[in-house]
């Protein structure tokens, strides 16, 4: 069982293609510009007639180009999910495999926020409350054949809540098992009831969320956990651009003709 990561990873548009592709188009707007009116030979002229049309199509596919990652980034997503994360002196550190796969030791904390977040890893907000064992399980006595595992549990904040649903409280368990307990054994003995999809995915814990699974949030919507930042699509400034480059296809077309009319 796991609730470590939804079901797939969002993708994301590489930052250095409009730095590229700024580079090509300033070179084709350079070669429009060149004077063709120094053609001397017939092979000059014919050049001069013929570099409009190709350089219009140069700067059509580099509008192509430009435009081209607005539908790759629309696929960009943010998840709700449960996070798994280990406490520690130096604080929280993600959990790299599944609670069925964790067997914490003796005096260990296990951390879970619900999160809306890409899936996984360091940037995921972490739990709240702090991982302090001493603290958490000091009222609950040492027994033999037991470990004493503390449990931290940070249900997020009404933006990362689906539906409308009002997130609990945070809340801290000891949770006194067997030792060969592994952490989703740990987590049923202080937060049931606990859900899981047909996958096998943590859904809920202590009935939190009431429904959904993983469930895909565009990136950037009102909903997301992050303030800021963008939702993927291409800047104004670039769509401008692409707009610029068209109008200048378009004069260089228009030019050519002039010039053979003439």
């Amino acid at each position: 069982m796991t609730g470590l990561t939804p079901r797939r990873r969002a993708t994301t548009v590489p930052r250095t293609r409009p730095a590229v592709l700024l580079l090509t188009l300033l070179a084709a707007c350079a070669t429009l510009f060149r004077p063709a009116a120094g053609a001397s030979t017939a092979a000059d002229h014919r050049t001069s007639r013929t570099r409009p049309a190709v350089l219009l199509l140069t700067l059509l596919a580099a509008c192509a180009t430009l435009l081209g990652p607005a539908a790759g980034a629309s696929s960009a997503a943010d998840y709700r999910y449960w996070s798994f994360w280990k406490g520690g002196a130096d604080g929280w550190a993600y959990q790299q495999v599944g609670p069925a796969g964790n067997v914490p030791a003796d005096g260990a904390v296990d951390g879970w926020r619900f999160v809306l977040s890409p899936d996984g890893g360091q940037d995921t907000p972490r739990p709240g409350p702090a991982p302090d064992f001493a603290a958490i399980c000091q009222d609950t006595a040492p027994s033999g054949g037991h470990k004493r595992v503390a449990v931290v549990l940070d249900f997020g904040t009404v933006q990362d809540a689906p539906g409308g649903e009002q997130p609990p409280a945070a809340r801290t368990s000891c949770a006194s098992v067997p030792t060969a307990a592994n952490s989703a054994e740990v987590l049923a003995a202080v937060a049931p009831p606990l859900r899981y999809d047909s996958g096998a995915l943590l859904c809920a814990i202590a009935g939190y969320p009431h429904a959904g699974c993983g469930d895909q949030v565009a990136a950037g919507s009102d909903s997301g956990a992050k303030g800021g930042g963008s939702d993927g699509g291409p800047a104004l400034g670039l769509i401008a651009g692409a707009g610029a480059v068209v109008l200048l296809g378009a004069g260089a077309v228009w030019q050519a003709r002039r010039r053979r009319t003439r």
